[in-house]
């Protein structure tokens, strides 16, 4: 029994969910512990794509529980139409089971998320006005609605005369949005009861209990990544969660002691979707070319990822706060018609030539940084076939291991490609 923790180790969209998808096949107990439906997971599997937001990908396999934990935010009307996806391919969700402390997005969330962002100005960040923002901000102020208080009349009805004097005094006097009647919310919560009410574990202290007891093999999935972490990441330009290592703890139910590896998911580039700062980012034909190869596109939102040269600067700040034993490392079969392969070591500051090995958290400085590079040679040949690593190209390989001498961190995952099979494994699992 091997509990692990997969984080994604840059700016998200590492391809965690390919990585959670394999891990899943040895694990009993699936759990996403953070994040909403602003995340977007892809697995393809015999030449079907499957895209997940909030349902851990492990779903796929039948005999798997799959535990939506407390630390998560979820849009019942999302949460709806996922299951209704699965539900036409004839996937099995006996098993899917959601927290009761999970916290609810109400439709005042997505409203404020949205008109925030377009008035933002130079303020915006890019979110994707899913209104998890918003949630998570209810939650820390106390205000917020969980999902097990949608099965109690007394309860619903206590929060809701304390939430909506303060919800639609915001929407009125500061937003100039829609304010709501307390029945139009019981009707509203009415309905979100019936969507969960297959779904609903009251008894997860039990389930996490006999899970622990029984020695059942637990896999975590985070949402995200490192470097959207509210504490660690680039703030502001960040998520409202933490999909750090240790998130997996406080979104969940399960102490640290519980966790045996934590697995960053890592591309063989680096790639971020909306604002923020991003010091490898190319705006030539190169950054062009990887976007094209690698189809860079959000699951959730469509929008075109910024791409840039693997950013070991970032990376090792991931190995450090998420506490990273080994990297799954993917798409490097994108490198397969690049002569040249750069990683950057260090970032200069073009002002006073300062160099930076360890990465500076104040991103307000990162306009004034330059990527300091290490070049190498490409190998010029699919990889996409290749099974283990000793086959993979001389060059290839260098390029893996000159990540690990940096990182001082192992990679244990090599993926080759989207589908399952095209996977390097340099250790059991």
């Amino acid at each position: 029994m091997t509990n692990r923790v997969v984080v994604g180790a840059q700016w998200g969209d590492e391809g965690k969910a390919k990585i959670t998808d394999i891990l899943a096949q040895q694990a009993d107990f699936i759990i996403r512990y953070q994040g909403g439906c602003n995340a977007g997971h892809t697995v393809v599997t015999n030449n079907k794509t499957f895209k997940f937001h909030l349902i851990p990908s492990g779903i796929l396999y039948k005999g798997k529980t799959c535990f939506i934990g407390n630390g998560t935010v979820i849009l019942p009307e999302y949460f709806q139409q996922e299951i209704d996806g699965l539900k036409k391919e004839n996937i099995d969700l006996s098993g899917l089971k959601v927290s009761p402390l999970a916290s609810i997005t109400m439709p005042w969330h997505t409203e404020i998320d949205g008109y925030s962002e377009n008035n933002a100005g130079k303020g915006k960040i890019g979110t994707t006005k899913k209104g998890i923002g918003p949630t998570y901000t209810d939650k820390m102020q106390r205000i917020g609605l969980k999902i097990g208080d949608l099965y109690s009349s007394e309860t619903l009805n206590e929060k809701l005369d304390v939430i909506l004097p303060i919800k639609n005094k915001q929407l009125k006097e500061i937003y100039s949005l829609k304010t709501y009647t307390k029945d139009e919310i019981l009707e509203l919560c009415k309905n979100y009861a019936e969507i969960f009410r297959p779904f609903v574990c009251f008894e997860w202290q039990d389930m996490l209990r006999k899970a622990k007891n029984e020695g059942k093999t637990i896999l975590f999935e985070g949402a995200q990544g490192v470097m959207l972490d509210v504490d660690f990441g680039t703030y502001p330009f960040v998520t409202s969660s933490n999909p750090v290592g240790g998130g997996a703890c406080t979104g969940s139910g399960y102490g640290p002691k519980v966790i045996d590896e934590v697995i960053g998911v890592a591309k063989a580039y680096t790639t971020r979707v909306g604002e923020g700062p991003f010091v490898t980012e190319l705006t030539n034909e190169t950054g062009q070319k990887i976007q094209s190869i690698g189809q860079e596109f959000g699951v959730t939102t469509g929008r075109a990822r910024r791409c840039g040269w693997f950013d070991a600067v970032i990376m090792k700040y991931s190995c450090l706060v998420s506490g990273l034993t080994s990297i799954a490392l993917t798409k490097i079969d994108i490198f397969d018609t690049f002569e040249e392969i750069k990683i950057c070591t260090a970032y200069k500051d073009k002002r006073n030539g300062k160099l930076y090995t360890s990465y500076p958290e104040d991103v307000y400085i990162h306009k004034y940084l330059e990527p300091v590079y290490e070049s190498m040679k490409g190998w010029m040949q699919s990889i996409s076939d290749i099974k283990e690593y000793e086959l993979l190209p001389q060059n290839c390989k260098k390029y893996i291991e000159r990540l690990e001498e940096i990182l001082e961190t192992p990679v244990s995952i090599i993926s080759v490609g989207p589908d399952r099979e095209q996977t390097i494994f340099r250790k059991n699992y």
